[in-house]
């Protein structure tokens, strides 16, 4: 399936789709949405449009109203769509203060129906400043927009309709950003611990082959060493040093296998968790009620169906473009345990990668085999099958 292109082009996709939420748009779907969701409240903008196009201002009047008009939208969707919510620079100031001024300018020249620049003005001040200056910006506006509303309406009527929803959308916002900003951590520390589990990992390793290689490589010097002095008087005796030389390097290298072994061996609940993680960063929704193992399932087949739901999630991910991936385990009346992993995505497209035809040769490894092709109901499904009573090689 191929890969959705990145959105805008200088950009670089990585591994997974980004969802929306605590991360800027990346793929052209993702802008599109959010330009979409973001353009549902500009219907409000329907009052000085309706009053530009009445016809009851001047020439002058209703080009610079247009232009007004146009300058504070354009500058209204790049302080949305901005992303870098920890810097703030002086010049994000003067925009919002020069928003803030046509605010004034357009309403307490044009009429009442501009008075609504206001919300947008404070839902952009909640979107990009820091809340102890959010905090204050807000009710400012309000109090602006409080002040030249009694001015121009004089039935009072009007002023209520938009003071509650200015300092709602305002501080609204501010709670979307906090959250957003709270995601975004989250998503660091995620990332953090698990480049800290890696490390450990690989110190663990690297601490398991010296205990192991140290006591085995110094034995087998010491022992060449003798075998060495006792040639060629005493050839018997080092012909057994070397029969010992044998046997510490063959279990030496049994040792290393296991430490290995244990390295690069996947655990199936470790994948399903980074699985049920993975698709829902991506925005898939995830289907996987009661996934267990058979107890009876050796070590092997465990790290078999590991591997191939791994393969499977990261195809979902990268190239399905689905909204939905269901995960099940089952046993088959054959005795066989069946991983099946179905999304609802654009289903597949070409023939098997170097990921399916790798994940094939793993699952023939342990007895298995591999099954793909399109779903029940569209998309792409992916069953992998391992025998329950195979017995585990030895390390």
């Amino acid at each position: 399936m191929p890969a959705e292109k990145s959105w805008p082009p200088w950009r670089n996709v990585d591994d997974d789709t980004l969802p929306a939420i605590g991360r800027p748009p990346v793929t052209r779907k993702q802008f599109l949405i959010k330009l979409a969701w973001v353009s549902i409240w500009m219907v409000y903008l329907a009052a000085p449009v309706g009053d530009l196009l009445d016809g009851g201002h001047t020439a002058v009047a209703t080009v610079i109203g247009w232009v007004g008009l146009a300058g504070f939208i354009v500058t209204y969707l790049a302080l949305v769509f901005r992303t870098k919510d920890q810097d703030h620079p002086r010049w994000l100031y003067g925009v919002l203060a020069a928003m803030a001024a046509l605010s004034v300018l357009l309403s307490y020249g044009l009429g009442e129906a501009w008075l609504v620049l206001f919300v947008y003005t404070t839902v952009a001040c909640g979107a990009v400043l820091p809340t102890r200056h959010a905090q204050w910006a807000i009710p400012a506006c309000a109090a602006v927009l409080a002040g030249i509303g009694l001015h121009l309406d004089e039935n009072r009527d009007l002023l209520p309709g938009l003071l509650i929803p200015t300092l709602l959308g305002g501080f609204a916002m501010v709670g979307v950003r906090q959250i957003v900003l709270t995601v975004r951590k989250l998503r660091e520390a995620r990332a953090a611990v698990a480049e800290l589990a890696a490390s450990e990992e690989r110190l663990r390793l690297a601490r398991d082959l010296h205990d192991l290689l140290g006591h085995s490589l110094s034995l087998i010097t010491l022992k060449s060493e003798l075998a060495g002095r006792m040639l060629p008087e005493r050839p018997a005796d080092a012909a057994a040093q070397v029969a010992d030389i044998e046997k510490v390097s063959r279990q030496a290298l049994v040792d290393v296998r296991e430490a290995v072994s244990g390295y690069r061996r996947p655990q199936f609940a470790v994948e399903l968790a980074g699985a049920r993680v993975a698709l829902a960063t991506s925005g898939v929704e995830v289907v996987a009620d009661a996934v267990e193992l058979p107890e009876a399932l050796s070590r092997d087949g465990e790290a078999a169906l590991a591997w191939a739901l791994k393969e499977a999630v990261t195809n979902v991910v990268r190239h399905a473009d689905a909204g939905r991936c269901e995960i099940a385990v089952s046993v088959t009346v054959d005795g066989e345990v069946c991983l099946s992993v179905v999304d609802d995505g654009v289903g597949p497209a070409g023939g098997e990668g170097n990921g399916l035809a790798g994940l094939s040769e793993r699952l023939v490894l342990a007895d298995g085999r591999l099954e793909t092709g399109p779903g029940a109901r569209g998309g792409f499904a992916l069953r992998a099958y391992v025998p329950l009573a195979r017995i585990s090689s030895p390390a």
